[in-house]
């Protein structure tokens, strides 16, 4: 969110104390919605502070080669592992926006979780996004990834736990929409971890990144038999056939 704070308003200094708070008046720049407060308008930026900008094209032409930037400036392949990752993180966040749709539509008390866990997934593909090797200062100083994020997913996961029935047999994805959909999104979760443990032995990597990724598929597969028990949904057991 910083990073595109900066790149967006000619004002970064006095823009930094507004990341990761809350504000009533929105700036609209480069099509997106940035929220500043009206108090901190009025007392520290002025209208000279904006830089007028063109609406961003979706399309740039700059990757018909088959190479892409990373967040750096960097250019490598679209195969390359870190866009492999890159790619899966957003795979794994739209899936679970199609699972946090069916969770909303029974109200569970798990759908702010989810959306955190998405905005936590969009910073994960900024660390995999700056590699060590080409980032700047200036880009390594915009990345800091909280290691409460993994705590926070261990003891939503031991709560629901004590709620939930003992596993005694192996379970197949199943349960309803919004049980089945989770299990998908631990499936997508595992195959991130999976990229990112060969991004981890050729390029350096966070360690707590990794280890989020890690406990993110142990709390999808436990809200998953959460929302299968809250619904009144029936688990299919695995049996040799």
């Amino acid at each position: 969110m910083a990073a595109r704070l900066f790149t967006l308003i000619q004002c970064e200094t006095k823009l930094c104390s507004l990341v990761g708070n809350k504000y009533n008046t929105k700036l609209s720049a480069y099509g997106f919605q940035v929220p500043i407060s009206q108090r901190f308008f009025q007392q520290h930026l002025s209208h000279t502070d904006i830089v007028p900008v063109r609406t961003m094209k979706i399309y740039t032409k700059t990757g018909d080669k088959g190479t892409s930037s990373l967040y750096t400036g960097e250019r490598r392949v679209k195969f390359d592992i870190r866009f492999e990752a890159l790619g899966t993180i957003d795979e794994l966040s739209s899936s679970i926006g199609v699972a946090l749709a069916f969770a909303e539509e029974k109200n569970h008390t798990f759908v702010n979780e989810l959306v955190k866990v998405q905005c936590i997934l969009q910073d994960i593909g900024s660390f995999i996004a700056t590699p060590s090797s080409s980032a700047r200062e200036s880009h390594q100083n915009n990345l800091h990834f909280d290691h409460d994020n993994t705590t926070e997913l261990e003891r939503a996961i031991d709560k629901m736990t004590e709620e939930l029935p003992p596993l005694k047999n192996f379970i197949l994805p199943s349960g309803g929409k919004t049980s089945s959909s989770l299990h998908f999104c631990r499936a997508v979760c595992r195959r991130a971890e999976r990229q990112l443990a060969q991004l981890r032995q050729s390029e350096d990597m966070d360690s707590s990144v990794y280890q989020y990724i890690n406990r993110l598929s142990d709390y999808l597969f436990t809200v998953a038999r959460y929302a299968c028990m809250k619904e009144g949904q029936h688990e299919h057991i695995y049996r040799k056939v």
